[in-house]
């Protein structure tokens, strides 16, 4: 599957940090993690470290699929409002869930600070209605919300002006939110697990995956078999190939990075992250070297050459929509790209065992725009699962929730 297309920032700023070698002999281990993204990397991270013998299959270079195209927005926001899963699972179990990607963007700013140079930066997250209709739905979200603890105001029109140079109807101000460089965090992680006897290989795909008495049996394409106690199945959005069943979306989804801008002009939105109530929504922040990330104006197609051709136009769209919210902002796409974005119906990740592949064959799915506090949380959890333990998100997240 090819996931990406243009030029992802990640990538071109980072280029390759390290070298890993591609597995080409029989092998073993305690948990085959597949997969060489954020997320594999958090769950082979969490799994090594609790003293498991972790190794790590990625069929391309590590960090070169949806990683490398991620814009790396940290909320505790789900793209599924809260009175909206409340009305679905319950209030108690949509509390849960926001209150875990809470939890998970501390968890993720205490790794950061362990790893160093991940350009992990706490921010403020304005979620603005786009049209008047929308803000009776908002001030109810921002209600249930407070009843719930999370900290969270509300911002008039005029305040929204004079703090961040554009007109809206109103707007939600939460001070949990978080960016990071997913790419560089991802390479940290890999060479953490290294250091603790993990193995991290890459130009290793698996073709065949069986089980065998009380062991996987992974074989690869160049024909060499890797045996293991379990599986973690984290290959982003190629998952869904191992599954009899569809439970996501593919769409396109498309960003695009500006030149550095001089932090005089960019006030507030360098601390600030920023989207929309409209669905597919605009969103953008800043890197730490002062360049604005722009996305969104997702759409349904999942073909990757014509996804190709629609970038620069995209671009040129975001471009222009960002220009007339702030007139005051000249933007100019300098590195611009699209990808494979995937949503489940209920906004809601999947983490665990599938009939289709028995209960050593863990899927971390961290679908929708929360995919890495998803996949921090589906870091611990499938870890319980694995070591025997339960988890409160367990059932939420599983193939078998039901509303």
């Amino acid at each position: 599957m090819d996931l990406k297309s243009g030029y992802p920032f990640w990538a071109v700023k980072n280029g390759l940090l390290t070298t890993f070698p591609q597995l080409t002999h029989d092998h073993q281990c305690d948990v085959a993690v597949i997969g060489g993204g954020i997320t594999g990397a958090l769950m082979a991270n969490e799994l090594s470290e609790h003293g498991h013998h972790v190794i790590v299959l990625e069929r391309r270079d590590i960090g070169w699929g949806s990683t490398s195209a991620s814009t790396a927005l940290l909320q505790y926001e789900i793209d599924t409002h809260l009175t909206d899963l409340a009305t679905r699972y319950g209030e108690k179990n949509a509390v849960l869930a926001y209150q875990a990607c809470a939890d998970a963007i501390r968890e993720l700013e205490a790794l950061a600070g362990e790893l160093g140079n991940v350009e992990f930066e706490r921010q403020k997250s304005l979620y603005f209605a786009s049209s008047e209709e929308d803000v009776a739905g908002l001030k109810a979200e921002l209600a249930l919300r407070q009843k719930n603890g999370f900290e969270a105001s509300w911002l008039e029109q005029e305040t929204l002006v004079a703090r961040y140079g554009f007109k809206a109807p109103g707007a939600i101000l939460t001070e949990l939110a978080a960016s990071v460089d997913p790419y560089r965090m991802a390479y940290q992680l890999f060479n953490k697990v290294a250091s603790r006897q993990g193995e991290v290989y890459d130009r290793t795909q698996v073709v065949r995956m069986v089980q065998v008495g009380e062991r996987m049996v992974l074989t690869l394409a160049n024909g060499a078999t890797l045996t293991c106690r379990q599986v973690v199945m984290a290959a982003g959005y190629e998952s869904q190939t191992w599954l009899p069943e569809t439970i996501a979306r593919n769409r396109s989804s498309y960003a695009f990075v500006t030149d550095p801008l001089p932090a005089e002009m960019l006030g507030e939105l360098e601390r600030t992250l920023v989207w929309e109530s409209a669905r597919p929504y605009l969103y953008l922040r800043a890197t730490q070297d002062g360049r604005l990330l722009i996305g969104g104006d997702d759409d349904d197609l999942d073909i990757p050459g014509r996804r190709d051709e629609q970038v620069l136009e995209k671009a040129r769209g975001l471009a222009q929509k960002v220009e007339t919210l702030w007139p005051s902002l000249t933007i100019n796409p300098t590195f611009s790209w699209g990808g494979t974005f995937a949503e489940t119906e209920d906004g809601l990740p999947y983490f665990g065992p599938h009939e289709a592949h028995g209960n050593r064959v863990h899927f971390a799915m961290a679908y929708g725009g929360n995919g890495i506090s998803y996949s921090m949380i589906g870091a611990r959890l499938v870890r319980a699962l694995i070591e025997g333990k339960k988890h409160p998100l367990a059932d939420l997240f599983s193939f078998e929730r039901r509303a």
